[in-house]
């Protein structure tokens, strides 16, 4: 069972630095204190976020911000070797090996200036990976509390279970939508109900908004007759879809617009009805369930 209690929405940071929009660590600042504002307290990262630029902006502005840390959490990743600037590599690869895997956590402190990782996660699956070596690693840092809970991304249910019968997994951060539903049909989110995983959902809104074919516009039409029943936004619908799966999924919200942020917890207090949470899998899918 996972030790963490993270925020029923999570703020992901991929796109705060350079990769996107490219918020100097005063617009980091507030952005932090407008998500605590909202009560979103956990805040999403990986190493090589910003090509490994992006945790040390976000610790700065979180030490600035003064923000106690036992109120705070804080989930990074690990693992994929970027060729970048900050990295003498030639290719891009995953690195799991005791050493880097340790090597990597103690940077990530480092960066976001903390003692500990409330969530620690190897962020893509290897084919080189060792089970024993990295529960090695992970139990190390967790007996010189450098980490609190460990867990996965973009994991199978198999690739999970591998780690699993060496280490305990409390996460796995997966990409799950009303587009993306997969994990929900695969047996994935199963799996981690059985072995109680808590999923964690990247691209939470999926491709609704991002691209014009068939199966968004299907979507975006039905959302609108649900805006007008639930008076409330079509991306608040979209997480409350997710948040109606038993699996207690948690979204990862990566928006900066702060009005958007101070809608995102309305999700987690809408209930869709049942028909309506079918009619969106339904319009997603092009066809009725069997």
């Amino acid at each position: 069972m996972t030790k963490s209690s993270l925020s029923p929405i999570i703020a992901g940071a991929m796109n705060w630095g350079i990769w996107d929009k490219n918020l100097k660590t005063k617009e980091m600042e507030n952005l932090i204190k407008i998500c605590f504002e909202n009560k979103i307290t956990t805040f999403d990262h990986a190493d090589i976020y910003g090509s490994y630029t992006t945790e040390a902006q976000f610790g700065k502005a979180l030490f600035n911000a003064k923000i106690n840390r036992e109120q705070v959490q804080l989930i990074s990743k690990c693992g994929i070797q970027m060729v970048s600037a900050k990295r003498n590599n030639t290719v891009k690869y995953y690195d799991y090996s005791k050493e880097y895997i340790i090597k990597s956590v103690d940077n990530s402190l480092k960066n976001l200036k903390t003692d500990f990782l409330d969530v620690f996660l190897l962020h893509r699956p290897s084919p080189l990976m060792e089970a024993d070596e990295i529960a090695e690693a992970v139990e190390k840092l967790k007996t010189a509390g450098k980490i609190i809970d460990f867990g996965v991304s973009n994991f199978t249910s198999s690739q999970t279970e591998l780690i699993r019968q060496k280490t305990p997994i409390s996460f796995n951060q997966i990409q799950f939508s009303a587009t993306d539903f997969q994990p929900m049909v695969d047996g994935s989110l199963d799996y981690m109900q059985l072995h109680h995983i808590r999923p964690l959902s990247w691209n939470p809104l999926g491709s609704v908004f991002r691209q014009d074919n068939i199966q968004t516009f299907r979507l975006r039409k039905l959302l609108a007759t649900l805006v007008s029943k639930y008076e409330m936004g079509a991306d608040s619908i979209l997480l409350a879809w997710i948040l109606k799966h038993p699996a207690q999924i948690i979204p990862i919200a990566g928006t900066v617009n702060i009005a958007r942020i101070q809608n995102l917890l309305k999700a987690s207090q809408l209930v869709l009805d049942q028909e309506d949470w079918f009619a969106i899998w339904t319009e997603s899918m092009g066809h009725e369930v069997p």
